[in-house]
């Protein structure tokens, strides 16, 4: 068997999770509604590296992220996880001898964020889409440019990440108007518009296809544009698919 079958073969098991589950991994590719299999990334992976260290690494980190995902965003939507994977490689490979290390202080940092900010605590974010497709990120190299070199799945966005979310969870226990506490059965909803599943899933796919997203997370090597007013533009669409505004 070859190495490429190998890699391959032991990335599937991550699609498999996702089937058990009960999930469909829809895409906002809009030239295809499926995102990528893991098999198909586990080809690439195998073709861009020979550390076999690394990529069992790579499998772990990316397995720990995926069930904390699930775990905490189970109404997640779209599952495009081309570019992320990527970005962890390339730093990881980037960083030599202390690839390894990378990969761990990452599986450490998302997945502490994804349960600071999901379903199990105060947050309570319905999804990881302003995180994956890049709005998080835009929003954050807009206040200061110079950060505009600083990749979306860095670790310094990461610690930014990381000390937003803990100052919304003051904010939240202080009943604060805007992070106010909440039933711990809904989710939690900041913007001017609806989140609706059905929505966000037209509102995304629309945005998508008029190439709207900060970042094309579908794409292996993806460009990554924070230079639009992508929150604004979010809201225009939404006002003009869906009507009136929603308050906060």
């Amino acid at each position: 068997m070859t190495k490429q079958y190998l890699v391959s073969s032991r990335f599937e098991i991550l699609d498999r999770i996702i089937i058990e589950h009960g999930i469909t991994p829809l895409s906002l590719n809009p030239h295809k509604n499926v995102a990528t299999s893991f098999r198909d990334i586990g080809n690439i992976v195998a073709e861009r590296t020979d550390d076999t260290q690394l990529i069992q690494c790579l499998f772990n980190t990316l397995e720990a992220i995926l069930r904390a995902q699930l775990k905490n965003f189970p109404e997640n939507i779209f599952w495009d996880f081309d570019f992320l994977i990527y970005s962890m490689l390339q730093q990881a490979v980037s960083a030599k001898e202390g690839g390894i290390k990378f990969l761990e202080v990452f599986a450490d940092k998302v997945i502490e964020l994804m349960f600071m900010c999901g379903c199990k605590r105060e947050i309570r974010f319905p999804y990881v889409h302003d995180f994956t497709y890049g709005f998080d990120w835009a929003r954050w190299v807009q206040k200061d440019p110079v950060r505009a070199n600083i990749q979306p799945f860095s670790l310094t966005f990461l610690d930014y990440l990381h000390s937003k979310g803990k100052e919304l969870l003051h904010r939240i226990s202080i009943d604060d108007a805007r992070y106010h506490q909440m039933d711990a059965r809904s989710y939690r909803n900041t913007f001017r518009f609806s989140r609706d599943p059905k929505d966000e899933y037209k509102l995304l796919t629309y945005l998508a296809y008029h190439k709207l997203i900060p970042v094309t997370a579908w794409n292996w090597n993806a460009a990554t544009v924070w230079d639009k007013p992508f929150d604004q533009l979010r809201e225009q669409v939404s006002l003009k698919l869906f009507g009136q505004k929603e308050e906060i």
